[in-house]
């Protein structure tokens, strides 16, 4: 079962039954947590939090192996849930090899080989703008760099429920280092990843799953040989390591932020040497066939 599919492990379960069939269910996150805790939708103790709570730890029950997406996540839906860790599997995201390709991440390298001189330094954002991503401490980083090197130029790239908050707040700033593009087709986004950005930026919230996720715009950057800036948790740290193949600040400090990127672009040794070993651990470990092989070495083990 794919991911957000929760209310439709029930009836995968029945069906299996017929075939003595297991069903593996990938929920990607909670529904419980995303509506009621990250997104404030309504208070955590409503009719409908319960609801979703409910519809939650239905499918989990009923998975006979759920995949979570990092080791942190896993041990919160045990603990949330009541479910023992026995009952899940660690499969990061990864990255769709078709649109973040080899070719395209080439191009791109050439395309910004052959910039004019003086081209302005470029941060690339994109995403849906939740609250986990923190891109409003993207924007007080913004505006520290501003301050302090106006060839520094952030590129977000998206839209979502945190859209109109940062905006305002980049135009009571008055900062003229910040360019907002709205949605693109997943193509049109790596094309614009690959051609502008000189580094990419990953998730910076506060928020508790903030520090349990390590989202696909860090593997697609990293397949595009581009080098990657994120807040440092323990989930990231699982995966990366700091001036190897990842940089990483503190999460909800726009300082530190703001101290990395100024910190990448002045070391053009340091950008290439991250890029070059995030590229290379991204098409190793992180694309579909390599995480496909480890998946099915997974049910191997579990569904003998």
């Amino acid at each position: 079962m794919p991911e957000f599919c929760q209310k439709d492990v029930p009836l995968a379960r029945f069906l299996a039954l017929f075939g003595s069939r297991r069903v593996v269910f990938d929920p990607l996150a909670s529904r419980f947590e995303t509506k009621f805790v990250d997104w404030g939708w309504r208070s955590t103790g409503s009719l409908a939090a319960r609801w979703n709570r409910t519809i939650d730890a239905l499918a989990f029950r009923l998975s006979g192996l759920i995949l979570a997406d990092t080791t942190a996540h896993r041990d919160y839906y045990a603990g949330f849930f009541g479910l023992p860790a026995e009952k899940f599997a660690v499969v990061p995201v990864g990255f769709d090899d078709r649109v973040f390709s080899r070719d395209l991440a080439w191009a791109g390298r050439a395309a910004r080989a052959a910039r004019p001189a003086g081209s302005r330094f470029t941060a690339v954002f994109f995403g849906s703008f939740l609250p986990l991503h923190g891109v409003d401490f993207i924007i007080e980083a913004a505006r520290g760099v501003w301050e302090r090197d106006r060839s520094v130029r952030f590129l977000m790239i998206g839209g979502g429920r945190t859209l109109p908050g940062v905006k305002a707040r980049a135009a009571e700033l008055g900062l003229g280092n910040i360019d907002f593009e709205g949605w693109q087709t997943q193509a049109a986004l790596a094309g614009a990843v690959a051609i502008s950005a000189d580094i990419c930026l990953g998730i910076f919230g506060r928020t508790e799953k903030a520090a349990r996720v390590v989202p696909h715009k860090i593997f697609q950057s990293m397949a595009l040989a581009k080098p990657v800036v994120t807040a440092r948790t323990p989930s990231v740290e699982e995966l990366f390591a700091h001036g190897r193949d990842i940089y990483l600040c503190d999460k909800a400090r726009p300082e530190s932020l703001a101290e990395a990127v100024l910190a990448l672009k002045d070391d053009a040794d340091l950008r290439e040497s991250i890029a070059r070993n995030g590229f290379e651990l991204a098409w190793e470990k992180f694309q579909p066939a390599a995480l496909g092989a480890a998946l099915r070495n997974i049910l191997g083990r579990r569904f003998p």
